[in-house]
């Protein structure tokens, strides 16, 4: 029938972002789209619009694809602040350890390349990290932590989840990244627990969150 588009529309957005989130925007050119969704150029600004238009649409498709899994690994109870922080990184290495997708993170990728996208796609960069971070935060809380505990340890949890997806980018095995995301689950409270072993929360026997195994 005339008009009707002879290819999966959802399948030539989920290719793209993978060209997106292989080579971030600034390297992703027309042609690297059209060999990676298999449409030609007309099929290609028809459907999606131009490359920033598209970037958009492969971002939104990227958070609705994970954002759900950090929501789902969020929603607890969790007993600790820790064990948030260790439920939050471990789907960052699930999903670097996919060999199905690229490396790193496209919203990662995104934000190390911040100024050379429009105004609309650096507002959609933030405002998605942001709610990463408030969700962060919101889990934290009911954890525990209190307000400025949940503050910081959403920070920098957060920072901890974008390292990773750099290292990941370089070549760091996987157990190189575990050890970082056990490194940053290991009491990561800034305010010491009421002590009740005479154990200070940095020191050797402090509760060690295992990576090798899915929280």
């Amino acid at each position: 029938m005339a008009g009707r588009k002879q290819f999966d529309v959802d399948e030539a957005l989920r290719r793209a972002m993978h060209v997106f989130w292989r080579w971030g925007y600034s390297e992703t050119s027309i042609d690297r789209l059209t060999e990676g969704t298999g449409l030609g150029r007309g099929s290609l600004y028809g459907t999606f619009g131009d490359k920033s238009t598209l970037f958009r649409k492969s971002l939104q498709r990227y958070a609705q694809t994970y954002h759900p899994l950090y929501e789902q690994a969020l929603s607890g109870p969790h007993p600790s602040p820790s064990a948030v922080v260790a439920a939050y990184l471990q789907v960052t290495l699930n999903r670097i350890a996919d060999p199905s997708v690229p490396d790193g993170c496209l919203l990662t990728v995104s934000a190390t390349q911040f100024p050379a996208l429009d105004a609309e796609s650096q507002a959609m960069v933030r405002a998605m990290i942001d709610g990463l971070r408030a969700m962060l935060r919101q889990a934290l809380l009911a954890a525990g932590a209190g307000e400025q505990e949940a503050a910081e340890l959403a920070l920098c949890t957060l920072a901890t989840n974008k390292s990773l997806a750099v290292l990941s980018r370089t070549g760091f095995s996987s157990q190189d990244l575990a050890t970082v995301a056990a490194a940053a689950a290991r009491n990561p409270s800034p305010a010491p627990p009421a002590a009740t072993d005479g154990r200070g929360p940095h020191e050797p026997g402090a509760h060690t969150p295992d990576f090798s195994q899915d929280s």
